[in-house]
């Protein structure tokens, strides 16, 4: 009979959490796309008002509230192994709604070419996430302090621990003093981050939770700690991820750091936790295969979205040699049209017809350097 109260209690923490963790994300992706529509308006508009002064960007930010507190109870309730893979289920909805909203008018046979991809990718995702929901770790318990303590003091989470510091070390070493900014050390920093963040979530939503049924774990140092490496994490997560977003496309980015932070969370929770302890082969197999399907799922649905075109400049920095100098008879490099012509690549001018660089009959033809500062001299003399 206990035991069987004990399955039955813990079916229902991980159906709380779950539902709380799907329900948090799809509030966080709808906030998001609302708070995208009040910038595009305030852009499309001449009104003069910041975004935080508009009642629709203030109504996304409140639901994003609303989300990742959801998202923060439902650690206190389910493994990490079942929360961190739902994530996709924000990239599933922000997919949906743009599916539901496009931007322009397309013909069927158009439509289908350009989004059958994710089309793909929203039904591997379903399928994934019933798969891991329904095989994941069902082991959960509550977590007070004297067992987060516990949890710490284990050699493999201690083992686990010191390879993560000796990873990140390493991997900023070469970001910081290498100028290594490639996307995979980037995200892999934040992912190691990531699991740190995960770890210390569970732990505070934990306390939490039991504080507020009556059992008091506030008091504890073990509590302050984490609180402290929570906070300390996800600040140098978004550092690091803005970072990113400022070298790389946003669409990759989101591919990649949802399957190297979801990795991390799942290897820190059957770590830290021992959430897969009481599996079997199988559930451990079919969960793995659910997340491998979330995955791919991602990388079809971000591969698929339209990514802006890059602007080619009219004069890049290897054409020097052929660009004629600027002499004193006022001959212009390359000059204006109508004022619609910004030099360099700061303007994206696609709609301009080309302009063709007046010739100078009476300009004698530049050989070579050597000729021009041979001619730059003799000027100066004759002044």
């Amino acid at each position: 009979m206990e035991s069987s109260r004990a399955d039955g209690g813990s079916y229902t923490d991980n159906l709380i959490g779950t539902l709380l963790a799907i329900f948090g994300n799809l509030l966080v992706s709808i906030s998001l796309s609302i708070q995208k529509y009040s910038h595009v308006k305030l852009a499309g508009t001449k009104d003069p008002r910041a975004f935080y002064r508009t009642k629709t960007w203030w109504c996304g930010f409140v639901l994003t509230c609303f989300g990742e507190a959801a998202n923060f109870v439902s650690y206190a309730f389910a493994p990490l192994a079942l929360i961190a893979p739902l994530n996709a289920v924000s990239v599933l909805t922000s997919s949906i709604l743009g599916l539901i909203f496009p931007r322009e008018k397309s013909k069927p046979k158009d439509f289908a070419k350009r989004y059958g991809l994710s089309f793909l990718g929203c039904i591997l995702t379903v399928g994934g996430t019933y798969l891991f929901v329904a095989f994941g770790p069902n082991s959960h318990d509550k977590l007070n302090a004297k067992n987060i303590v516990m949890h710490i003091v284990a050699w493999p989470v201690l083992l686990y621990l010191l390879l993560e510091i000796i990873t990140f070390c390493l991997l900023l070493y070469f970001y910081k003093q290498h100028q290594a900014n490639y996307l995979v050390i980037i995200l892999m920093l934040v992912a190691l981050l990531g699991s740190v963040t995960a770890i210390t979530v569970k732990a505070v939503s934990g306390m939490l939770v039991l504080t507020i049924e009556g059992t008091m774990q506030l008091n504890y140092p073990i509590f302050s700690v984490m609180f402290v490496c929570m906070v300390a994490s996800v600040v140098f997560q978004a550092r690091f991820l803005s970072q990113a977003c400022k070298l790389h496309d946003s669409c990759l980015i989101a591919c990649v750091n949802y399957i190297l932070s979801t990795t991390s969370a799942v290897v820190a929770g059957a770590v830290f936790y021992l959430e897969f302890n009481h599996e079997d082969v199988l559930h451990i197999c079919l969960f793995l295969l659910g997340s491998a399907f979330c995955f791919l799922g991602v990388f079809l649905i971000t591969k698929s979205r339209k990514k802006a075109k890059t602007f080619e400049p009219y004069v890049t920095m290897d054409m020097a040699n052929g660009v004629p100098t600027i002499h004193d008879k006022g001959l212009v490099v390359q000059p204006d049209f109508n004022g619609s012509f910004s030099y360099g690549a700061l303007v994206n001018n696609d709609g301009v017809t080309p302009v063709t660089l007046p010739v100078n009959q009476d300009q004698p033809p530049v050989s070579s350097r050597s000729t021009g500062t041979t001619r730059g001299l003799s000027d100066l003399k004759n002044d």
